[in-house]
């Protein structure tokens, strides 16, 4: 073993390992030993990589869009940010145009870090389009990209992916769900590494199309789909559509409502539920009906059940004296009766007794018990049904199908939700058509994402994709919320939308910026309208918020984080906006209910003066406070009667940003 490069490599690594981490290591090896996935990893290093620092995020005002004239934050979309009287903090400039919808520039891995610190438990749905591991360059694993030939591939793919997974599962709502696309060759590896992530969370997968034309492999198998694999909590469901009432009627006027005909016969043979196999009789009219061997009546006979209470589900004579069997009319229905044995076996011989309904399969053979029984009896030729009511179905709901229906493709909706992909093309013409240019590969259809979005969401849901690229996602949103308004739905769609997106600049490419010039830029001209199609109000959510993230170390927080670091951080984890931060000592975040929530850089005499007379001045019942010095300032204003928590500022940047996701 010491003789192999890795393990002398390992072992080294050991000898510089402390308690702690060598104690790491070992319960890391003794408790992941289990069926499952497996892939090359280090604990340490993924400790390491969570830990590293600190994340803050910082407005790029002149990249972010707000609408011109800028309305005051009580506007916004069911704000909770009213304007404080005079719009003034103590030394501060007017209020901000308050953002919801986040565009954020970076690693991923940090933006995830971030939103861990600031969204924990408030994102109902992720929708991420990963890089597929194809070997050809579509991804990058610690700045280089990884090729076909890397023999830890797939290793590297799973903990790139692993690590992401991790930080966005702790930001799912208790309804919460994320959907990943994949491709068909990575699908076993990354199903297995959901397993792991969300563990008990599956919830099934999706298949689309993703080209027109055929493309033919070796084996004369065509790979043209794709899937999208759905983890939700247990809370999640998905929309569906509301089921149609066509199928049921009320011809005999039953005071119970409308009606339809379901089979009497459940999925089992005479040999698994032979109590449920037995000639059926009307007793109206006296014709008998022979069961299907294959699949037996749907309830027990009291004649045949020596414990009528043990029946739960109801006898048969039960449901016939309350009007839930449907005989065949005798009017409408063939009767025979065989005279002989003889008779009958001759027409067993020649097909003419009872069928089935579809497959058209005779009920009565050689091998029927009993077949003497039949002898001398009315047989009808018809199959009796349960009267099913509308209103006993236990939901009306149709549920989505896990096939993505193409636009030009039948379907039968009348019992499952068919979604519906437009051509496969539609990514690069959107792209096209909102950009000039094709300057992004594989973009996934907006209507399919949009699609997926209108049968996960709420209208008030946050959205995140941080796997942004072009920013498909956050223009489904902006469709969805649009859409609510024209059909006069009674809550208005506020959907919120996180887009991540890195720069991918490289040293070919130093100067380039996916995230600025083509997610960030595709936004701001879908919002303000393209190509003759009309743009998007701001109760739509027609504005972003651009933001950078600047790293520290924690050790260096107290002296690199600066006021609008902290009042942005603040404004994200209290209140979920961005607003460019005022100028002066005190800076007000907003309010929640009757609570003023205040950031305080600096405790100097003029400050808390400017606190005290805050309630008064402002309208306000309580304070909350971050600051620097949060008992001092707590015992100067308790001095003076004012009401007010005050929360150290440094520990509500630090809170969430450091310890172990997995």
């Amino acid at each position: 073993m010491t003789d192999s490069p890795r393990a002398a490599n390992l072992l080294a690594q050991l000898e510089h390992l402390n308690e702690q981490q060598l104690r790491r290591l070992l319960v890391e090896h003794l408790t992941k030993q289990k069926l499952g996935l497996y892939w090359e990893a280090n604990a340490i290093e993924r400790d390491a990589a969570l830990n590293a620092d600190v994340v803050l995020p910082r407005l790029v005002e002149e990249w972010s869009h707000s609408p011109s004239p800028q309305p005051s934050p009580t506007s916004v979309r069911g704000s909770r940010l009213p304007s404080p009287a005079g719009g003034r903090g103590a030394g501060g400039e007017g209020e901000q145009f308050t953002h919801r919808n986040l565009i954020i520039e970076g690693d991923n891995y940090d933006s995830l870090r971030l939103l861990r610190a600031t969204h924990a438990g408030k994102i109902r749905v992720i929708y991420i389009d990963p890089p597929y591991n194809t070997g050809n360059k579509d991804w990058v694993y610690n700045d280089h990209y990884v090729g076909a030939n890397d023999r830890w591939r797939h290793s590297q793919w799973l903990e790139f992916l692993y690590r992401r997974l991790t930080l966005a599962r702790d930001l799912l709502t208790p309804e919460g769900v994320i959907l990943v696309s994949i491709n068909d060759e990575n699908r076993a590896r990354l199903e297995l590494l959901m397993d792991e992530v969300f563990p008990g969370m599956r919830v099934g997968s999706l298949v689309w199309r993703t080209k027109d034309s055929t493309s033919r492999t070796e084996s004369n198998l065509s790979e043209v789909h794709e899937h999208i694999l759905v983890y939700g909590r247990e809370g999640f469901s998905f929309l569906g559509s509301s089921k149609s009432t066509k199928k049921y009627k009320n011809p005999d006027n039953d005071p119970r409502g409308l009606w339809n005909i379901d089979p009497l016969t459940v999925n089992a043979d005479r040999f698994e539920r032979s109590g449920f196999f037995y000639p059926l009789q009307n007793p109206k009219t006296g014709l008998w009906y022979p069961c299907d061997p294959d699949r037996v009546w749907a309830y027990a006979s009291e004649l045949r059940i020596k414990n009528i209470d043990r029946i739960r589900s109801g006898s048969m004579e039960h449901w016939i004296r309350e009007g839930k069997i449907i005989f065949p009319k005798l009017d409408e229905e063939r009767v025979v009766t065989w005279q002989s044995i003889e008779e009958l076996r001759e027409a067993i011989r020649k097909g003419d007794v009872p069928v089935t309904p579809k497959r058209k399969k005779p009920l009565l053979t050689e091998d029927t018990p009993d077949l003497g029984f039949w002898v001398g009896k009315p047989v009808g030729f018809g199959r009796p049904g349960f009267k099913k009511h509308w209103n006993e179905l236990n939901s009306h709901v149709n549920p989505v199908c896990s096939w993505i229906s193409r636009a030009n493709e039948q379907h039968d909706e009348d019992d499952l939700h068919v979604l519906i992909s437009p051509n496969a093309g539609a990514g690069t013409e959107a792209i096209q058509e909102i950009l000039g240019s094709r300057t992004f590969a594989y973009p996934k259809p907006p209507g399919l994402i949009q699609e997926l979005l209108r049968q996960a969401t709420q209208p008030n849901d946050i959205v995140l994709d941080f796997f942004a690229g072009s920013g498909t996602t956050g223009q489904a949103v902006l469709e969805l919320n649009a859409e609510d308004a024209s059909t006069g739905s009674a809550q208005v769609g506020q959907r919120r939308f996180i887009l991540c997106s890195s720069t991918e600049a490289n040293s070919k490419e130093p100067d380039k910026n996916l995230c600025r010039d083509v997610c960030a830029e595709r936004m701001r001209r879908v919002i303000q309208g393209y190509g003759g199609k009309a743009g998007y109000t701001v109760e739509q959510g027609g504005e972003f918020a651009y933001l950078q993230l600047d790293k520290v170390e924690a050790a260096d927080a107290h002296f690199e984080i600066d006021a609008a670091h902290a009042f942005q951080l603040l404004a994200l984890k209290r209140l979920g906006v961005i607003r460019a931060a005022s100028a002066g000592a005190v800076q007000r975040l907003g309010r929640v209910e009757d609570c003023e929530l205040l950031v305080c850089n600096e405790v100097t005499p003029d400050t808390i003066e400017t606190l005290a007379a805050w309630p008064q001045r402002h309208g306000a019942a309580r304070l909350a406070i971050y600051s620097t010095r949060p008992k001092t300032l707590s015992e100067q204003l308790a001095a003076r009667g004012v009401e007010a928590n005050c929360y150290s500022l440094m520990d509500a940047l630090l809170s969430g940003q450091r310890g172990s996701a997995a």
